[in-house]
């Protein structure tokens, strides 16, 4: 029997088999796989796509633009953003950024609008993320750089 998640606000949003969703979540119109478990006071946007077996920490915010395979975890407050340019007004162009299946991202980093972080890689605690990521990567730091490969 799943319990729904209290003052909670979800939206149209597709949610897998075996998916534990937390209290205080916002979850718009998105889709998230199968055995999935999303932490408290986690904000996922319109579009969103999230993969199965994933973890989503508590604080994350996830905007409209962003794709996550299978078997990712994202740790706490890790922010995506998704435009580069962010404006109130004016022309707005969602960049697509794509974390890769088997991908970790550390508590408290930044994922700027519009990089693939690849399959496997792990991305440090307190990174900000500027650029792609190899597959199977180590990465770390502001902006983020290679450590080591696996």
């Amino acid at each position: 029997m799943r319990r729904e998640p209290r003052y909670s606000v979800i939206e149209q949003a597709d949610i897998g088999e075996g998916t534990v969703v937390h209290d205080h979540v916002n979850l718009y119109k998105c889709k998230i796989g199968r055995n999935c478990k999303i932490s408290a006071y986690v904000y996922i946007e319109e579009g969103v796509v999230i993969g199965d077996n994933c973890k989503v920490r508590p604080f994350v915010f996830i905007p409209t633009g962003v794709t996550v395979e299978d078997d990712v975890f994202i740790g706490p407050s890790v922010c995506f953003t998704n435009d580069k340019y962010p404006r109130v007004k004016g022309e707005w162009k969602p960049l697509q950024t794509i974390v890769k299946k088997g991908a970790s991202i550390g508590a408290n980093s930044t994922i700027l609008a519009g990089v693939t972080i690849g399959e496997g890689a792990l991305v440090g605690a307190g990174s900000v993320v500027t650029k792609s990521v190899p597959d199977r990567a180590v990465v770390a730091g502001n902006p983020a750089t290679k450590v080591v490969t696996k």
